[in-house]
Order: structure tokens, then sequence, then C-alpha cells
């Protein structure tokens, strides 16, 4: 089979996976990475239910799990442990069917000046979790659900001074007005220039508070500063609360219908985050066989 390298500049569609978190928790086990070693069974029932919907591309159930995260959240947690498990689970479940992209995301901390988080510090986080995800056997790093854009870069540099597998970066905006940007306040436009210059192998945008719609208008800017492959995995709709529980209601149909959009704007893969469902792929899924 191509390598992912080769399949990124094909420009053929890709599909990715959709949410985890929320599968996760609709099935029992808790939300977060320390389900690889909790219940490794739903980690792998998600995972296979993404591939039989028809994902390209699974994502590791490793979101957070880095050191300064799991410091401050989950200090029980081995980094290694957890991320090796998340890309082994994957990885048997994907076998020759798909590729399996290490996920990286936010140390939940902010960065110096806004915050106490010091550069060296978050570039060796990401480095020691991109080096368990390495170990682990995923194909490439998937950084996404970041929110500050230089976050997003120490990531990047951290995955590509470990290896020369494919990076894909995807920031999370809050408004699409004005360009986009991010709740940092960086503009869509200069995150494209950036990310290309640092080397990203795709340029995306992810979770946020953007609709399917509102991020193919992100992705329009992206293709005005970037050449890159361009990503969107919009979450099911806007979140709302129903007693304690956090409800995504974005039917498949529309979800796969706004993603059309992002296709005809540019994307090359897409996908789906919180709320998103196995339905929701499979609705995507279709449509793109069907175009």
């Amino acid at each position: 089979k191509m390598n992912l390298n080769e399949l990124l500049i094909s420009s053929e569609p890709l599909l990715l996976d959709g949410g985890m978190g929320t599968q996760l928790e609709a099935r029992g086990a808790p939300m977060g990475g320390g389900s690889n070693l909790s219940h490794p069974q739903t980690v792998q029932a998600v995972h296979r239910d993404y591939l039989l919907a028809g994902s390209r591309l699974l994502i590791t159930n490793t979101l957070t799990m880095n050191r300064i995260y799991l410091e401050s959240h989950q200090p029980d947690i081995d980094v290694r442990e957890v991320n090796r498990a998340g890309a082994h689970l994957a990885k048997e479940v994907a076998g020759e069917r798909a590729f399996v992209l290490g996920d990286i995301s936010s140390t939940g901390q902010l960065l110096e000046p806004y915050g106490d988080l010091s550069p060296d510090k978050a570039l060796a986080a990401y480095e020691e979790q991109a080096q368990a995800l390495l170990d682990g056997g995923v194909d490439g790093f998937i950084i996404e659900t970041i929110m500050d854009l230089n976050e997003a870069l120490l990531a990047l540099q951290a995955c590509k001074s470990i290896s020369d597998l494919p990076v894909l970066v995807s920031l999370s905006y809050v408004t699409a007005e004005d360009g986009g940007h991010t709740a940092m306040g960086q503009s869509a436009a200069g995150a494209a220039a950036q990310l290309s210059s640092a080397g990203a192998d795709a340029l995306g945008t992810n979770c946020g508070e953007l609709s399917p719609l509102q991020m193919a208008e992100i992705l329009k800017i992206y293709k005005q500063h970037s050449r890159l492959p361009l990503l969107a995995m919009p979450n099911a709709g806007k979140p709302y609360l129903e007693g304690t529980k956090t409800v995504f209601d974005m039917s498949p149909q529309v979800f796969a219908d706004g993603l059309q959009v992002c296709l005809q704007n540019g994307a090359t893969l897409v996908g789906g985050c919180c709320g998103t469902t196995p339905e929701h792929i499979t609705a995507v899924s279709t449509l793109m066989s069907s175009t």
C-alpha cells in the first residue's frame, strides 16, 4: 500500500474517524487516554466501528496524554505506557486497512508570557509523547484541538525532531468572521503561513466553536495562504447541556452535507470531532463515494 506521505499528496479525499471521548462515554468507559489501560477492548471497539464506517485514518486515544497535562490531572498515569498502548490498540485494529495517527494536543496550560509554561518545558513534553507514540508504531502524527498557534508550533517541532513521519496540524477557532481567529486571537491566514513554513504536512481546523459550514470558510482562507493538504473535523453541532449531560445533536446527514462544502472548499481530509459517531462517519463515507 502507499505510504502516508504519498497518500496525503495524492489529493484523493481521505476520511478520518469521529469522536473518541464521547464514544467511550456512551459505551460506559471513562473519557480520555486512561481508557487505553483500563478499558482497552472498548477503545478498540470504537476504532473498529470507525474502520467499518470507512475511516482510512484512525487517531489514537492519546489527546492530552503529555506529561504536563497528566501531572496536573492524572498523575498516576505513566506517559510512555499510555501512549504506547494507544498506538498499539489502534494499529491492531487498522492492520493493513488504515493508517494510524498519533494524537497530540494541548498541555492544558498557557505558554509564557500569558501563563507560566516555558516553551522548553512544553517542547520536552511533546517530544516525550511523540517518541512514545512512535515507539508504539504510529504512521504519522496529528496535532489537534489546539487554541494557541505557538503551542501547535512547538508540538510540530517536537514531532519533526524525532522522526520524518508526516505531521497534520489542526487548530481550534472561536470565530470564522474577519478572517477567523483562535481563542488567543491568532488569524487563520497567519496560522497557515507559519505552520506551512515550519514544515507541517497538512493544515486543518477541528473542534472549537465552528459549525461545518463556518469551517468551510476557514478552509478558503487556508487555501489562499498555503499549498498544503487541508483538513476539517467539526463537532456534531454546538453542544448544550441536558441536566448534567453534554449533548451534540447535529444529525449525520446535516453533518455530511456540511463536510461536502468543506470538500468543495479544498479539504482533502475530513472527519469528525466531539459528538460525532460512526453513523456520522458512515454518512460522510457514503457522500464521498457517491461524488
